[in-house]
């Protein structure tokens, strides 16, 4: 009923192009098939008195246009099902329609298509042939250079076989003598490999076990959470239950939390001639209007990624910019990269064509790095909790009293830090906390760098009370993306109920947890201050760091 390729083309009373969609003819409630309807007419029966005016009619359609036809009486559910069939013209008995042939996008995207299903065939045929050897000629074609080390995941198609044969070739490399050395390292069971490959590492020998933790629940906002902590630290996550302990005290029934404020920001350094130029940029982005492009630009390129604002710092000829962006649940790396790119694209090819973009990033982020920026601005996620402990739970349960751990606090995490020279290090160990939830819930560990920037403040109450809160202006966090897929630390997301996306309200989640870390923060920071103030610090921690 259809024909591809028409060839020769239809002269049966239409001015036809070749096409290459199925292009089913129809007259007279008759189906016309190709080269029947060129060579005799529709089945031998004779040729429309119509025809003459049909073609008349038809030859002043496009050339890259191919015809179709039925009667005014057929029903016009004919055509359902071919895309692109536009209703032209009517001509006596017959309705003309036209068949629109494929865009130039859509050759190239059919093309696409094809390349990748063929390399997909010949990736899966290539891994059929790898299947079937075994693990010694894997390993001998290693040995010659014929497979990279890194590259076995893809070639080989199974993930959990790569991980052993790399572990095998390698253990031989390291020490010849004990090719058992890796044994000790887990492998084989309870990780997900091909939740791995591709996302969280590469040239995979197996994965480092770390005890978890539960400290809680700590009521933050009237609602308890259980927080899972991964550590090898002996004494950290008993000292932090105590501080929960002591917070679900408080006079307000626990901790009360603020996001301040929420965006990712990703800072790329760009070079002009010379400064006059930067300064016109700066300006440029400056302007409301002007912003407001730049924004439809940057917020094209993600459902979530929304452009806050645009910080334009100026050294000599080179101008950094400080992108800050809604990122939804993720931490955001790499939806603000993608989107600054885009947006860098669009300065320099409509507006300055004399900028070189140096560097995608030029360290004006802050990422991984301290950073009187990161402290000042913000990164990521904002926060500040505080609670109000009573001065017999601060004796009972935290072994002080209020004027010692206010007076230590000052002495120690105020002026000590200042005499530092500390940059965001006004606290007596955030770090910790923010690691140890981190690795337990697949966040990026070296991000505890700004994550961990944190002012403790405690101070005695009219009443004797002993008002204690936490100021942490950068903590990067996601409940989607990076490692939060891996099914361990999905579960730990889990424990506090942030995995995942809020589908209903995108960041609720994210914001969730950066309120959860900066409220264990504060239940860390009082334990450590107490135990300090008590001077119970080394005996605690002789307890719990020894085995007996």
């Amino acid at each position: 009923m259809s024909v591809r390729e028409f060839s020769p083309l239809f002269s049966w009373g239409f001015s036809l192009r070749r096409s290459k969609w199925l292009i089913p003819l129809f007259n007279n409630n008759v189906f016309s098939f190709g080269t029947s309807a060129v060579n005799d007419g529709p089945y031998g029966y004779k040729k429309s008195s119509n025809n003459n005016r049909r073609e008349k009619s038809t030859s002043t359609v496009n050339q890259k246009e191919s015809t179709m036809v039925r009667t005014k009486n057929e029903p016009s559910d004919l055509f359902e099902g071919i895309e692109k069939i536009q209703v032209v013209t009517e001509i006596g008995n017959n309705v003309c329609a036209v068949r629109i042939e494929e865009s130039p996008e859509e050759v190239k995207q059919r093309e696409l298509e094809q390349k990748k299903k063929e390399h997909e065939e010949a990736k899966r045929k290539e891994q059929e042939r790898y299947r079937q050897l075994s693990d010694g000629a894997i390993i001998d074609l290693l040995e010659n250079g014929k497979l990279a080390l890194y590259n076995l995941e893809d070639k080989l198609g199974d993930k959990k076989r790569a991980v052993k044969i790399r572990r095998m070739f390698l253990a031989s490399k390291i020490n010849p003598q004990d090719e058992t050395m890796l044994d000790t390292l887990p492998y084989a069971n309870d990780l997900n490999y091909d939740q791995v490959f591709g996302a969280c590492c590469e040239s995979v020998v197996g994965y480092v076990p770390l005890p978890v933790g539960i400290v809680g629940p700590i009521i933050i906002d009237g609602k308890p959470y259980h927080i899972p902590m991964a550590t090898v630290e002996g004494c950290l996550v008993a000292s932090t239950h105590r501080g929960c302990k002591a917070l679900s005290s408080s006079l307000e029934g626990g901790v009360n939390s603020v996001i301040l404020s929420d965006g990712m920001t990703r800072g790329p350094v760009v070079q002009f001639a010379n400064a006059k130029r930067c300064y016109e940029l700066k300006q440029y982005i400056e302007n409301p209007e002007n912003f407001q492009s730049l924004c439809r630009v940057f917020n094209s390129d993600s459902r979530f990624a929304r452009l806050l604002e645009v910080k334009v710092g100026i050294a000599g000829r080179k101008a950094f910019l400080r992108f800050k962006c809604r990122t939804g649940d993720a931490m955001g790396m790499n939806m603000i990269s993608k989107a600054t790119q885009k947006a860098l694209k669009y300065l320099k090819h409509e507006h300055f064509s004399d900028m070189d973009i140096l560097s995608l990033s030029g360290n004006y982020c802050t990422d991984k790095k301290p950073s009187a920026m990161n402290w000042i601005e913000g990164r990521g996620k904002s926060v500040v909790v505080d609670a109000t402990i009573p001065a017999d739970v601060v004796k009972n349960v935290l072994k002080t009293t209020v004027d010692e751990i206010v007076s230590l606090n000052v002495s120690k995490n105020l002026i000590g830090s200042a005499m530092a020279g500390s940059i965001g290090g006004f606290n007596a160990h955030a770090a910790n906390i923010v690691t140890a939830i981190f690795l337990a819930t697949g966040q990026d560990a070296a991000q505890n760098v700004e994550s961990s920037n944190c002012m403790t403040i405690m101070e005695k109450t009219a009443e004797g009370h002993l008002y204690v809160s936490v100021t942490m202006p950068s903590i990067e966090v996601g409940t989607v993306g990076g490692g939060t897929h891996l099914d361990a630390q999905k579960t730990c997301l889990k424990i506090m109920g942030v995995a995942g996306a809020n589908m209903e309200n995108p960041g609720q989640n994210a914001q969730t947890l950066a309120k959860c870390v900066a409220s264990t923060v504060m239940a860390g920071e009082l334990s450590l201050m107490a135990a300090l103030a008590a001077d119970h610090l080394v005996s605690a921690h002789i307890t719990h760091n020894r085995k007996k």
